[in-house]
């Protein structure tokens, strides 16, 4: 396949070559374009061929469900019904912005947008090029991660461009991601919001506006979701070609743990990627990449990380732990799903 490839400042937006890949969406193909979060792979949402043509392009698993991303909040009542007043809340809250929302879909939503469920996930971006794509084109985007599907989500255009260029129509390139994290997913389909997706915008942020809001049990277990009603709730996500251990214990306890592993895997032949926080890059004998100093960094670094072990070639990645509360509990979701919940006690 061939794909049309566009670099577009977001400061100075190229309306005309923007309008070339709109006009692909309109027509039923596929293109690339960034958002706040991370790149997105997008076709239009109420075409069930053009949504087919996203899990082909991922190799994606047809009963995971695809967010519809939309220009305004106008349009949430054309996808869905029982919209309520918490519902409300949140769009006047935080859209545009790093949440979707799930809320039981009409039928002018395709299963095949779904994942074949009666519920739709609904965002609207911040991002002024993703936002733009999606006037021009007329019409809701249903845009995953732009990924081959269970490899860690792209946050740069670099990513996109080596991954999967000749996989999709068209490659809108404009720039990092500035938060490197998927939306946060909040059903409100139920009488209790309840997250299904950890992300920037966290469980304390909701709860200031809406009260009680809930955890989906299943994000600490293990198991996939037999009906995963979001993204990143089935299957192994985010993962590099090498093998990801999160090493849990106090900062002291978790480095000598990881150089014992490391002089352990060195006598193997095997080659020991770490993972940590600035401040402890000089601490570690193996090929270490650092996440930042805050955890808006680390969230922001992540994804970037995990594709710079794969270039380094390690077999065995070691990671640092988070603390699992506000944006540590999103960063520690996206970790546990790229070690498979592999954890070692320092």
């Amino acid at each position: 396949m061939k794909t049309m490839i566009s670099n577009i400042d977001i400061n100075d937006i190229d309306l005309k070559e923007l309008k070339k890949h709109a006009k692909l969406i309109s027509e039923g193909k596929t293109v690339i374009f960034p958002t706040e979060t991370v790149y997105g792979l997008g076709a239009n949402a109420l075409d069930e061929n053009a949504v087919k043509k996203i899990y082909e392009a991922k190799g994606r698993p047809s009963d995971n469900p695809l967010i519809v991303h939309i220009y305004n909040k106008k349009e949430v009542y054309n996808l869905a019904k029982d919209i309520s007043e918490k519902a409300e809340v949140v769009m006047e809250k935080f859209w545009p912005g790093p949440i979707t929302i799930i809320l039981n879909k009409k039928s002018i939503v395709p299963k095949t947008t779904s994942g074949g469920l009666n519920t739709v996930a609904i965002r609207m971006p911040s991002h002024k090029i993703a936002r733009e794509i999606i006037k021009q084109a007329g019409v809701p985007i249903a845009a995953p991660s732009a990924n081959i599907s269970g490899r860690p989500s792209p946050t740069k255009a670099k990513h996109v461009q080596e991954e999967m260029n000749g996989r999709v129509d068209g490659i809108v390139l404009g720039g990092d991601s500035n938060f490197g994290l998927e939306s946060t997913v909040l059903d409100l389909t139920g009488n209790t919001p309840m997250i299904l997706r950890p992300g920037s915008i966290t469980k304390e942020d909701l709860e200031d506006v809406l009260g009680e809001v809930v955890i989906d049990p299943s994000l600490s277990k293990k198991e996939d979701n037999k009906k995963a009603k979001a993204p990143g709730m089935k299957y192994t996500h985010y993962a590099p070609d090498a093998d990801v251990y999160i090493v849990s214990g106090t900062a002291d306890d978790v480095i000598i743990k990881i150089n014992n592993l490391i002089q352990d895997n060195i006598k193997k032949g095997l080659k020991t990627g770490v993972m940590c926080l600035d401040e402890n890059k000089d601490k570690y004998n193996g090929e270490v990449v650092t996440l930042g100093n805050t955890l808006e960094e680390v969230a922001s670094k992540l994804f970037d990380v995990l594709r710079e072990m794969d270039k380094r070639n390690v077999d065995i990645v070691y990671s640092e732990e988070f603390e699992s509360t506000g944006l540590g509990q999103a960063i520690m979701n996206r970790l546990l799903k790229s070690a498979g919940y592999k954890i070692i006690k320092a």
